[in-house]
């Protein structure tokens, strides 16, 4: 059985996954292409989260959250190793750019990480519809 807590902090993830997404669209249409990565990054990482509140898990680091993602979800056959691919990639896109001193991101990839995150985030949400479904039947 979910809790009501859990229920709640689901939700709320999900939300911010939802407008980091839209944020990220904006952003693209703007032509703010780092900006547009890192929002599209967040929208998964947001879902992630998501996903680790099922299961009470916890993490304050981005890379242990992607760590958990494989263990718990892609490992054990709720996501295909693709999904494991766009999160490592978006991750490693939004680091360079946040942080890197000199890196230059083209549109073609913040579109591509931005339809990545879209279809990752719509692919977490089947999970956790499914998940929820199971704990509360």
């Amino acid at each position: 059985m979910m809790t009501e807590n859990v229920k709640a902090l689901i939700k709320y993830r999900m939300d911010q996954a939802e407008e980091s997404l839209e944020a990220a669209k904006i952003l693209l249409d703007k032509d703010l292409i780092r900006q547009c990565v890192n929002r599209a990054y967040y929208g998964m990482f947001y879902s992630v989260l998501a996903l680790l509140a099922i299961g009470k898990k916890e993490t304050s680091r981005h890379s242990g959250a992607i760590s958990l993602f494989d263990k718990e979800f892609v490992k054990e056959g709720l996501f295909t190793k693709e999904f494991s691919r766009w999160l490592h990639e978006a991750f490693d896109l939004r680091q360079r750019s946040d942080y890197g001193p000199s890196f230059d991101l083209s549109r073609e990839q913040a579109e591509r990480t931005l339809q990545n995150a879209v279809m990752f985030v719509k692919g977490v949400k089947e999970v956790l519809t499914r998940k929820t479904n199971e704990l509360n039947p």
